[in-house]
């Protein structure tokens, strides 16, 4: 995650620091404390995971987000997300996804006023992101060709574009997948099945009518897709073990999103995709599961 951390320091400045410092402290300060003092268990601090799930918490949230409502989404995210099931290795859904989720539902203004790219020429503090510009000029019955302001594909591709931290690079998102998968921390399954759904059902509305649905390129690159097909579906705790429940997983959270982002209220569906399958994921590792031999 660390090209993609440094881009957005590089984009949105020193607030970028500052959002993912607060969510990494905060994360792993309520581990330690709910651990301690209400689990009455040993703290597992050092094992990482709330670090991975403070920074992944910052990747998810806008740069200018306020304090206090980080430390909320980390509350979410450590004591909903995980904790309460047990902590790692027991928990059902994605802890980061789960603070998402929640401040996005119960801080919806702040969640979605997202600051200006500070190396662009844009005069403001906010702006819309690209799925934002999209739904709004679709839903106003206004032509893809003629929504004002939409990027161009080597604009998202290079993270000239706003958004959520996490979001607004895919080609460093792309990088930090390809040294997991060199160093076999995730396979190619769930990030694959994901992109090549989003990109046929996109693909087959675009090419019915191309001029209210833009084309697979634009879904793939822009919004949460990649940081969420990449690194918050791939969660090892929370995704099913085989290759074959990995690929009906990924095309079930691909269709999912593609079908909140074409027909849904919210310009985005990633998020909910994830922890839905998530909630899947227990059906899928118990009816799919390799053939055992040397037993009945």
């Amino acid at each position: 995650m660390i090209p993609a951390l440094i881009w957005s320091v590089f984009v949105f400045g020193i607030d970028a620091l500052r959002v993912t410092l607060i969510a990494v402290v905060a994360c792993l300060a309520i581990e330690y404390l709910i651990q301690k003092y209400l689990m009455k268990v040993k703290p597992t601090v050092t094992d990482g995971s709330a670090l991975i799930t403070g920074i992944l918490l910052a990747f998810n949230v806008p740069a200018n987000l306020p304090w206090w409502i980080i430390i909320i989404g980390a509350l979410a995210a450590m004591g909903i997300g995980k904790l309460s099931f047990g902590g790692l290795g027991t928990n059902i859904f994605n802890p980061a996804l789960v603070g998402r989720v929640f401040l996005l539902i119960s801080f919806p203004v702040q969640m979605t006023s997202w600051p200006v790219n500070i190396q662009s020429d844009v005069d403001g503090v906010t702006a819309a992101t690209p799925l934002g510009l999209l739904k709004e000029g679709i839903q106003n019955g206004t032509p893809v060709s003629q929504i004002a302001g939409l990027p161009q594909l080597n604009d998202m591709l290079l993270g000239n574009i706003g958004g959520s931290l996490g979001e607004i690079s895919a080609v460093l998102l792309i990088l930090g997948g390809l040294y997991m998968l060199w160093k076999k921390v995730i396979t190619w399954h769930i990030p694959i099945s994901i992109i090549l759904s989003v990109a046929v059902i996109s693909g087959i509305f675009w090419m019915i009518d191309p001029e209210m649905y833009v084309n697979p390129g634009y879904h793939i690159l822009t919004g949460g897709l990649m940081l969420g097909a990449i690194y918050m579906a791939t969660d090892m705790v929370s995704s099913p073990m085989t290759a074959k429940g990995q690929i009906i997983y990924g095309v079930g959270i691909g269709v999912i999103t593609i079908s909140i982002r074409l027909f849904g209220a919210y310009p985005e569906g990633i998020s909910f995709a994830i922890l839905i399958m998530n909630a899947v994921t227990p059906l899928l590792n118990y009816y799919i599961k390799p053939k055992r031999f040397g037993g009945k």
